[in-house]
């Protein structure tokens, strides 16, 4: 009976860390979900040592391919994968209520600020560091990312198609690469396999 208040605790504890990590994170990024990734993978990698490098990686990849905010997704994956469903919901709430909140203040007073000649220099001063946070975050998923030449030619197709074809719906750029994802590993699978049973016939005779 003492163990189970014990871990009810935990428990407890563990939930009210998730929702305050991204109740921390969440009112500091500026620029969207993209903006965010190097602060999650900071805090949820390297301080909390909650998840691996790997796994925030793919964490990152499975919230940009369903629908939703990647923010949002990510907190939410993150949660579950750390407290079950109890752990997403606090984590889902953590990074929802600062922006609501936010939100609903600039809401009520954009209109005497909006035009503010500070206020719009203040937001393109900002700009420019969005772009650099998403190009460092983008920088440390390739290199956990890109791990063979496979890999490298299927991002370099990718970035090409996007700038090449404005119109191409990112949905079947994505669903095309986990497709080729597919195809590369079974090919590669069938490779090992045959080399296996060469090795086998090797040896027999």
């Amino acid at each position: 009976m003492e163990m189970e208040k014990k871990n009810k605790k935990i428990n407890y504890k563990l939930l009210l860390d998730l929702f305050m990590t991204f109740f921390k994170i969440s009112p500091i990024t500026f620029g969207g979900g993209f903006a965010m990734i190097p602060i999650m993978e900071e805090e949820l990698v390297h301080k909390r040592k909650w998840i691996g490098k790997e796994e925030i990686v793919d964490v990152f990849a499975v919230s940009q391919s369903v629908p939703g905010a990647i923010a949002v997704n990510s907190a939410t994956f993150v949660g579950y994968q750390i407290g079950g469903i109890p752990g997403a919901l606090a984590s889902l709430l953590g990074i929802v209520i600062p922006t609501f909140i936010i939100i609903i203040i600039l809401g009520a007073l954009l209109a005497s600020f909006q035009h503010n000649i500070h206020v719009q220099a203040a937001l393109q001063g900002i700009r420019p560091v969005v772009v650099a946070l998403i190009g460092s975050a983008a920088y440390k998923m390739s290199r956990v990312s890109l791990v063979d030449k496979v890999c490298v030619t299927l991002c370099v197709a990718c970035i090409m198609s996007l700038l090449l074809f404005k119109s191409l719906n990112l949905i079947l750029v994505i669903f095309l690469g986990a497709a080729l994802g597919i195809m590369v590993v079974k090919v590669k699978e069938v490779q090992n396999y045959s080399l296996a049973q060469k090795k086998v016939r090797g040896e027999k005779f």
